[in-house]
């Protein structure tokens, strides 16, 4: 079966161009020019993938991105032609995996299209087919509580509501504990691809952990920030 895209742009010239190479690619394309019918489209059929420009007429790419995130955990990519560091970074926490800005080369897009879609697949399966052959493949720590073969966890015997990616970050953080693990190590380890100096993906992705959790970063239970190297989760 193809995989199904969601193409949310309110220029028709970039929305059509853009199904056209997904088409051209193979995969089946749901295409929309305001987010309110997009919404409704992906509580009708199921995605594997949305493509959100930031700048819509009815609720911005960021709202947009945020109500998805309420039920769904297929990768989302921002389109926009802002290039600021605050805005890559907010896109990021409200549930966004990658960021492209305008104009872009549509075989980029695909490109990293098929790059977060591999991601996307490899976590699901990794937690579908590991089957545990002891007792490590769950931790607990202060009230958290994470099971790798079902890739559940729940805080205080509440379900804590992660991603894969989410669960990737905290599992691998909770399996190194005590130890300082750096941006570099984490996101290389997580993501299995190299660390750029100018990477601000892992610092979002703990963000969002950190907000689900209710675990500020000034007064923390949990994650540790260590400024300059990297997170924690102390003993």
């Amino acid at each position: 079966m193809a995989e199904r895209i969601l193409v949310v742009d309110d220029e028709k010239e970039v929305a059509d161009l853009l199904e056209l190479y997904l088409a051209n690619e193979g995969y089946q394309v749901f295409k929309f020019y305001e987010g309110e019918e997009a919404l409704e489209c992906v509580e009708r059929e199921s995605m594997d993938l949305a493509l959100l420009d930031v700048m819509l007429p009815d609720i911005d790419g960021f709202g947009l991105c945020q109500k998805i995130r309420r039920n769904h955990y297929f990768p989302i990519i921002m389109l926009t032609a802002r290039t600021e560091d605050v805005d890559k970074i907010n896109g990021l926490m409200l549930g966004a995996d990658d960021y492209i800005t305008k104009p872009f080369n549509p075989l980029e897009v695909v490109a990293r299209i098929k790059t977060q879609l591999r991601r996307y697949h490899r976590y699901n399966q990794a937690g579908q087919d590991h089957v545990p052959e002891d007792d490590t493949d769950e931790l607990e720590i202060r009230g958290l509580v994470m099971n790798h073969r079902t890739h559940r966890s729940t805080l205080y015997k509440k379900d804590l509501d992660l991603t894969p990616l989410e669960f990737s970050i905290l599992w691998y953080l909770c399996e190194h504990q005590g130890e300082v693990v750096s941006s570099e190590e984490l996101f290389e380890e997580v993501w299995k691809e190299k660390y750029l100096d100018s990477n601000n993906t892992v610092m979002a992705h703990v963000a969002r952990i950190r907000e689900k959790m209710q675990d500020s970063y000034r007064n923390h239970k949990f994650i540790k920030t260590v400024w300059g190297v990297g997170y924690t989760i102390e003993k």
